[in-house]
Order: structure tokens, then sequence, then C-alpha cells
């Protein structure tokens, strides 16, 4: 189940994985956390909804494909990766109380987030042996390719000096460049297991496909339900337009940048430590109230 031929990563890119005990607090955050941009703080505040879900997934699949394992430092980047992916998740989740205290229940979409990882995702009753084992290769395959646009929105984030401008909330943008920067740092972990207990070509380009799919689906559905649900707005509506210029403005991912973002993880020859910057991410890291804190508590 491995595959050695792969492509090479970039020298100098890997560092050990810990998971930070990090936490936030919200009482402070307005609803509009980017001032007067409802439509960008509604896209960005998708992320609360999907990652619990996504990232529980995550760690229930990983931990059914640990004994598949036969590289000891790939197994060490894994249960380091399971560590920074839970307390995503728990991250995340936490903000949701405070949405409903501003008036927006997320409730009836997370409920469809739950279904689609719980559900359509999850385990199959499957006999044990082939059927089972390729049940378990497509969700690393599709975890790989999702991971692949969390490092994108990750490195995105560290470099959105556009949001310090516009006056956002201090505690939420360390929320989100924290966890951004975890991104950056264990870009690499999901495509180097995909590659060593699998890498077909075909896989990796087919659960791309499904995967780009689904959360381009999925994120639209929530910015609408933001919008239309948000109580300060008569008429919120999101467009592919008001994407378009928000991108162009800086207070989101740029459309050209997510379409070059395609080919590139498709390439032969890609490896997620291509893009992004470690440095960068251990630099934010080091400087995160919230990472500091954290760290403060476990000495």
């Amino acid at each position: 189940m491995s595959n050695k031929h792969g492509p090479r990563p970039v020298e100098g890119e890997r560092v050990g994985l810990k998971a930070r005990k990090v936490s936030f607090s919200w009482e402070g955050t307005p609803l509009h956390w980017v001032p007067g941009d409802p439509f960008t703080t509604h896209t960005i505040n998708v992320l609360h909804l999907l990652l619990p879900a996504g990232e529980r997934w995550f760690v229930h699949v990983y931990r059914q494909v640990l004994p598949y394992i036969r590289d000891e430092q790939l197994r060490a980047d894994v249960v380091g990766f399971i560590g920074q992916e839970a307390m995503h998740s728990q991250a995340h989740d936490e903000v949701l109380p405070h949405l409903r205290d501003q008036g927006l229940d997320p409730t009836p979409y997370t409920a469809q987030v739950d279904w689609m990882f719980e559900k359509l995702l999850g385990d199959r009753t499957l006999p044990p042996g082939r059927a089972r084992k390729w049940w378990l290769l497509e969700r690393v395959a599709f975890i790989a390719a999702i991971e692949h646009y969390t490092a994108f929105l990750g490195d995105w984030v560290l470099n959105a000096d556009e949001l310090d401008r516009r006056g956002a909330d201090p505690m939420m943008l360390d929320l989100l460049r924290w966890h951004g920067a975890e991104e950056v740092e264990h870009r690499s972990v999901a495509f180097d297991l995909f590659m060593h207990v699998d890498g077909n070509y075909r896989r990796r380009a087919r659960t791309w496909a499904t995967a780009f799919g689904a959360l381009v689906f999925l994120w639209q559905r929530g910015v609408r339900f933001f919008m239309e649900n948000d109580p300060t707005l008569v008429d919120g509506r999101a467009s592919v337009k008001a994407f378009y210029l928000s991108g162009r403005q800086g207070t989101l991912p740029a459309t050209g940048d997510i379409l070059r973002s395609i080919p590139t993880y498709l390439g032969r020859s890609y490896h997620p430590s291509q893009e992004g910057s470690t440095a960068q991410a251990v630099a934010y890291l080091a400087t995160s109230p919230a990472a500091l804190a954290a760290a403060k508590r476990a000495s």
C-alpha cells in the first residue's frame, strides 16, 4: 500500500507538530467583526460551520489509517496532525454560541454539514478486505484534497493585511491566523499520507473534483444562509460578484488565485511544501496571543 516515487518535498519546510490548547473569549466581538462589511464577515464565518464536523471527521478517518503507516516520521506527523485538527474543531465550535447570542442560529445549516460528514462520508457496513480498504483510501484522498485548500486559506489569512486595515476584530483575526498558521505548518501531512498508503493519480484527481465541488457548494450555501438570516440586514444577499470584488480588495481570497490552485494540486510534480512558508507560520505562532497563552498554561 505504499508509494515510494511521489513528488519530493521542499527541504526545510517540515516541522514537528504539536497541538496548542488555545482558548478565545467572544464577548467583545461584534456580529460584523469586519466593520461595515457583513459579506466578508459571513463568508469567513462559514468556516465556523464547516470545520467542527469536518475536522472531527478527519480525526476519525486518520485513527483508522494509523495501522497502515509504515514510516515512523510520517506516523508522528499524523499523530500531531490529529491533535491539531481536534483543537481546531473545538475552537471553531465555541464560536457558534456567540453567533446564536447575536441572533444567528446556525443549527439548520450545521445539521446538514453533520449529515454529510457522519453519514455520506462516514463509515459504511462493508465486508473486511478490499471493499473496506477502498473506502478508507477514498476518504484519505478526499482529506488530502481538502487540506490543499485549508493550507491555501491559511496562507491567505496570514497575509491578509487588508483585514487589519479595515479594523477587523483582533480576537477573530487571532483565531483565524492561529488556525491558518497550523494549517500551513502541517500542510504536507495529508498529501504525504495519501502518497504513502496509495498515491494513485486517478484517485487523487477524482477526489479533488469531488472535494472542490462540495466545498464550493457548501460555502455558497453557508454565505447565503448567514446573509439571509442576519437580523441586522433588511435584504441580505450573497453573490459571485460580491465575492470577486472582495477578492480584488483583499478582504477575501482572489478568484484568480483560487482558480490557479486547481492545476497546482493536479500537477504530477506537486507537493504541498511548494506552497506557503513554514517559517512565516511558526513566526506567527510565536506571537499569537492565544498560542502564547496556551504555552504559558502548558508550562
